[in-house]
């Protein structure tokens, strides 16, 4: 039921027909008696700026949750960013603090790597080769690079996005090692599909040649569970992650960021009214 006191949690982006976050969030406000809502706000790019300076002109507005095509465009709105969303170029989170300033966050990363370490990668000075440079993997790789891995070899078709995203991680994090390279997936310990081809019928985003059982793979694609490279992996007795794991294990980081406390993915999965 939604009162005078209920705070409202905008999901900005266009279109909005294919957003699953309110069916995610608010079974587990619900459940958790939470005075709180995800609404979907539909913004076209042209409009967006003057729709979201409006809605945080509102004192029930505490923060928002940003997707396509605006993750990019929000960052010169905000008054503070983190790391994360300099190395990445985006954000996905706005918090709006009690002094007024707007504060983003990016948690695409984030969840990618809490699906990781709770399946027990051990990051410190992996070698990790990420393929995609765009939105999604440079975000992985800034939390990649947060949580101490020692290198990351970038493959993208865009090589000047690629070589911008390893300079951004050579900046802010010195103690990397980050470079450009091909997509070989051999001798790696993370590899990591950030790209959205991968579905039957894409050509495989890596060149799995000599991946053996050590390597962990870390998929995006969300359509389809088990994706080709997944199947693979399974096959060869590798740890992977499925593209769904991103997703619900960014929403507990989301609830901290925004201080509703936190969750599981587990329970998250439970609650969800959403199928794939």
């Amino acid at each position: 039921m939604i009162s005078g006191k209920t705070l409202l949690l905008p999901l900005f982006g266009y279109p909005t027909y294919a957003f699953k976050a309110p069916l995610i969030y608010n079974p587990w406000f619900e459940k958790h008696d939470i005075d709180a809502v995800v609404v979907p706000l539909g913004a076209t790019p042209e409009n967006f700026p003057a729709v979201f300076k409006a809605a945080f002109q509102t004192t029930n507005i505490p923060g928002a949750l940003i997707t396509m095509p605006h993750k990019v465009a929000v960052v010169d709105m905000l008054d503070e960013v983190s790391t994360e969303v300099k190395v990445a170029g985006s954000c996905n989170a706005v918090v709006k603090r009690p002094d007024g300033k707007l504060v983003g966050d990016m948690f695409d990363g984030t969840g990618f790597c809490r699906g990781l370490a709770n399946k027990g990668f051990v990051f410190k000075d992996a070698r990790c080769l990420l393929v995609g440079s765009g939105g999604v993997g440079a975000a992985i790789a800034a939390s990649l690079a947060s949580a101490g891995v020692g290198s990351i070899t970038i493959c993208d078709l865009n090589t000047a996005s690629a070589e911008a995203l390893a300079a951004r991680l050579r900046q802010h994090y010195p103690n990397l090692e980050a470079k450009t390279g091909n997509n070989a997936a051999a001798g790696y310990d993370l590899v990591v599909n950030g790209t959205p081809l991968g579905l039957p019928g894409d050509p495989l985003p890596m060149d799995v040649t000599g991946m053996d059982d050590k390597t962990f793979v870390g998929e995006v694609v969300m359509k389809q569970e088990m994706t080709p490279l997944l199947q693979i992996a399974k096959e060869r007795g590798c740890r992977y992650q499925i593209g769904t794991d991103m997703l619900f294990e960014m929403i507990p980081a989301y609830l901290e960021f925004f201080g509703f406390g936190t969750t599981t993915a587990e329970e998250l999965r439970s609650l969800a009214k959403i199928t794939y």
